[in-house]
């Protein structure tokens, strides 16, 4: 677990958001934002680290053992950090650490203190407050303190979730850095796709893309062929893709903790089915009115009524459903489509793949409007489970999984997909698949 030291926006960008976010703190307060705990995947073996989107959002720091504090004193806010210290028995075995000096003299903090004296440090800060804003169930020492002391605590993401609505020039340039990566590697499992690959063979082509260009993966791949791809979080990715099935490949890639999230559906032996066109082009249909919905002033749920809208009217006229457009769509857009589109159209992007700032897209009541800046992703899909009982499946869509998904970023101007790099058109995609493969598989 070794250190990454160094900021990934300027420093400056960090500053003014500490600014922002002060404004709506009390002065009499104490503000105290634990990073994620270490994850022990066995026994002393831990799972790869990655810091919590609050404390990245705020200071940039990356490892872990890490507090974020800020208190008022003489007009003005000091922030500070504990850290790990230098301990060299412990770097030899874990990898460098930047401690108390590097933290004070490389990142956007005051002052630095290590995290072996937390008890002395907050405690003290904490006599001289009458509140504390913090994040609890993080880290167990700062709870307790915090707990003993008796004071109102105050949980800060309502302002700082705000706050991360709104992407800065910055944010969106590792946005899109993110999707353009996350967009070529889709393109190399489409190249070295061939009947009989297996789900994992995919899964490892698209993250050894990720791996090679040092960048992870901001969520668990899904890569199902077949009937796997009717599952929305199917994570198995354990079986043989046959010939003539669809392959569904959710995966995205993050880039200084800011996650792309793209799926694309091809077929394995290169060739769509007439009935996997079908299907096809009405979720990409769907898929291009939620993209073109997403404008500056329209309701968070407009890309979810635009899509809504296209699927219901193609499953009529496909004769999946019989009645009217009114019927399909139902009250509140819940209506017998959803038998085969089952979830939203979007959620917010940025450090966090289900970012904040978004909620259900069917919700009633009051909805965020659509503001620049915003990231969030378009991605309606059709399923067509051949073992689901629920419903009576077409035998001509039987075993169809199709979900097409883009990053999406509202301008002024109009909708900016970020992922425009990753090709969506059948024909483009027929033209790719297979394209990269030794003579063992052509």
């Amino acid at each position: 677990m070794g250190t990454t030291s160094g900021l990934p926006l300027p420093y400056d960008d960090y500053k003014n958001r500490q600014e922002v976010f002060f404004k709506d703190i009390p002065k009499d307060s104490l503000i105290l934002i634990p990073t994620n705990p270490v994850c022990f995947r066995s026994n002393d073996t831990t799972y790869p680290y990655r810091a919590s989107s609050y404390m990245l959002y705020l200071c940039g720091w990356k490892d872990p053992d890490a507090i974020f504090m800020a208190y008022y004193k003489s007009g003005t806010w000091i922030t500070s950090i504990l850290v790990q210290p230098r301990d060299t028995k412990a770097e030899i075995w874990e990898g460098r650490r930047v401690g108390t000096e590097g933290a004070s003299s490389s990142w956007p903090i005051d002052e630095a203190y290590s995290i072996t004296d937390i008890k002395e440090i907050i405690s003290k800060k904490i006599s001289k407050s009458q509140k504390i804003y913090s994040i609890s169930g993080l880290n167990q020492s700062l709870d307790k303190i915090i707990q003993s002391s008796k004071l109102e605590v105050v949980d800060p993401r309502v302002i700082l979730d705000e706050m991360r609505v709104i992407k800065s020039e910055g944010e969106i340039a590792l946005m899109q850095e993110s999707a353009s990566l996350a967009s070529l590697a889709h393109i190399e499992g489409m190249k070295k796709s061939f009947s009989g690959i297996g789900e994992w063979e995919i899964q490892s082509i698209i993250e050894a893309y990720f791996s090679s260009r040092k960048s992870g993966v901001s969520y668990g791949s899904i890569v199902g062929g077949g009937d796997n791809a009717t599952i929305l979080h199917y994570h198995s990715n354990n079986s043989v893709i046959k010939d003539g099935d669809l392959v569904l490949v959710d995966a995205g890639s993050e880039v200084e903790g800011y996650a792309s999230d793209i799926t694309r559906t091809w077929p394995v032996n290169g060739k769509f089915s007439e009935a996997q066109k079908e299907i096809y082009n009405l979720v990409l249909d769907a898929e291009l009115a939620a993209i073109k919905a997403c404008k500056v002033g329209s309701p968070w749920s407009s890309s979810h009524h635009a899509a809504s809208k296209v699927i219901a009217n193609g499953l009529i006229k496909l004769g999946v459903l019989n009645c009217t457009l009114d019927e399909a769509l139902g009250e509140n857009y819940d209506g017998p489509y959803r038998n085969f589109f089952m979830h939203g159209t979007s959620h917010s992007l940025g450090l966090d793949v289900h970012d904040v700032g978004g909620g259900r897209q069917g919700d009633k009541g009051p909805q965020r409007i659509l503001q620049p800046g915003m990231v969030l992703t378009v991605e309606p899909g059709l399923y067509f489970g051949s073992w689901r009982e629920d419903i009576e499946i077409p035998i001509r869509y039987s075993g169809i999984g199709i979900r097409i998904e883009d990053d999406v970023l509202i301008t002024e101007n109009g909708p900016l997909v970020l992922t425009s790099d990753c090709p969506k058109e059948i024909s483009e995609i027929e033209a790719l698949v297979g394209q990269g493969l030794s003579g063992n598989h052509a």
